[in-house]
């Protein structure tokens, strides 16, 4: 079979494919810088593993305490030079990306202290964290407050109010770069850069947290060369490249880092114990992949955005705004275009294509969720998913693809979905 055949015989219509291959005709300039920064990146990435001398024995785990851990203790160094940060902790006891957030919010704030975001509620699962919501063991039961200032319309910073909410008990800033559930936008590094150096004026001491997840690798600068102490991420995002199984990273100022270090085991032990046990091969070879993994999820976004604006849909970010993370967000304005979305992103997937997502109640969000995830890792959003809550505007969001070919099957087939169930103007596609 050539390629149109295949489309056709993996359930992709001939409307909806040609419709897909003029969006990408529009497309190449745009592709063409992806590709561009991917390479920086790659070369970023294989200059880091170079200078620390990365050898076979690095691939070997270890058991028990985990001491004198040359893979593990080598991969840290490797990240830190890659991000540009002093020091790193990478890790697979770290669980996911809301236990990294957690871990380096609670090993850097102590009783008394008030945890500020200049950005607007963080991500719904950082709630009960924080304690927004009430829960055992949060910030607020150890004496940390919060406070936050809110975006203004078209998600610029309120300056003033920043200023203001900023006061002598302010000691960690917790920036979250991308958006979350939230309708605003993902931040550029250079509109980072405008923030922190802001928040450095009115405060010069303080701890600055950039939540850097689904942003790791977009561009060719990370949050620490801005101004950022440490970057927080999950490595079943970006930096794992699709192969990590599990993991997440802390990097950057190294008392800050050393504080998590302790957190995560105990006083006295930090980054000395944790084995590795049989996974180091495939964080490094994550790692080493994750540019141009990155590259074809950015791509995936990219095409879908071209797409759903041309059928009429609200997209973010547009298909020629600069983006500063992987996310894609369509609002699909009804529970009918929500569910036939994610059953396209499901039976587009190489593992459990065969079964339809269905809402439920996920733990850490007030809404019923409804996700599609068909991956070799369970929850990892590097691979091709979508997810979103069940409430107006039905936005789904949108992310991952480790290879550009499969996120463009996964785009077509969620529009295919949607044709078949008559949610847009077939006539759109002409």
């Amino acid at each position: 079979m050539n390629t149109i055949e295949m489309y056709e015989h993996m359930g992709i219509s001939p409307e909806v494919l040609a419709f897909g291959g003029k969006i990408l005709d529009g497309l190449a300039d745009r592709f063409a810088e992806i590709d561009a920064t991917a390479e920086v990146n790659q070369l970023k990435v294989l200059a880091a593993m170079q200078k620390n001398r990365v050898a076979a024995e690095c691939f070997t785990g270890s058991t028990g305490y985990g001491y004198d851990d040359i893979g593990r203790d080598t991969l840290e160094k490797v990240y830190a030079d890659a991000f540009g940060g002093e020091d790193c902790l990478v890790r697979p006891q770290i669980t996911c990306g809301t236990h990294a957030l957690a871990l380096a919010l609670m090993s850097n704030l102590r009783p008394g202290d008030e945890l500020y975001s200049p950005v607007g509620k963080p991500y719904d699962t950082l709630d009960e964290v924080i304690g927004i919501r009430p829960q055992k063991g949060s910030l607020a039961e150890y004496g940390v407050t919060y406070a936050q200032t809110d975006l203004l319309p078209g998600s610029k910073f309120d300056y003033e109010d920043i200023k203001k909410k900023m006061n002598e008990r302010t000691a960690l800033v917790e920036i979250q770069r991308s958006r979350g559930y939230a309708g605003r936008k993902t931040f550029t590094i250079d509109e980072l850069a405008d923030l922190i150096s802001f928040i450095r004026s009115v405060k010069p001491d303080v701890k600055i947290m950039v939540d850097n997840c689904y942003g790791e690798f977009i561009e060719d600068r990370e949050p620490l060369a801005v101004g950022a102490d440490i970057i927080v991420g999950s490595l079943i995002k970006n930096p794992g490249g699709g192969l990590a199984p599990i993991g997440g990273y802390i990097c950057g100022n190294h008392d800050m880092v050393e504080n998590a270090a302790y957190r995560l085991t105990a006083p006295g032990l930090g980054r000395e114990v944790g084995a590795s046990l049989d996974v180091m091969r495939t964080l490094y070879q994550g790692f080493f992949l994750a540019p141009t993994v990155t590259a074809a999820a950015e791509k995936t976004a990219v095409f879908a955005a071209a797409c759903f604006e041309r059928l009429g849909y609200h997209v973010s970010p547009s298909s020629t705004e600069k983006r500063g993370d992987i996310i894609e967000s369509v609002d699909l304005n009804s529970k009918e275009g929500l569910l036939a979305f994610c059953e396209g992103i499901q039976a587009a997937a190489p593992v459990d294509s065969f079964v339809t997502p269905e809402p439920w109640d996920m733990p850490g969000y007030d809404d019923q969720v409804i996700m599609a995830a068909g991956a070799f890792v369970q929850g990892s959003s590097i691979e091709l998913s979508a997810d979103g809550p069940l409430r107006p505007p039905y936005r789904v969001f949108f992310q991952g693809g480790l290879t550009w070919p499969h996120g463009k099957f996964g785009i077509l087939m969620a529009m295919q979905k949607m044709y078949e169930a008559n949610l847009y103007d077939k006539g759109l596609l002409c």
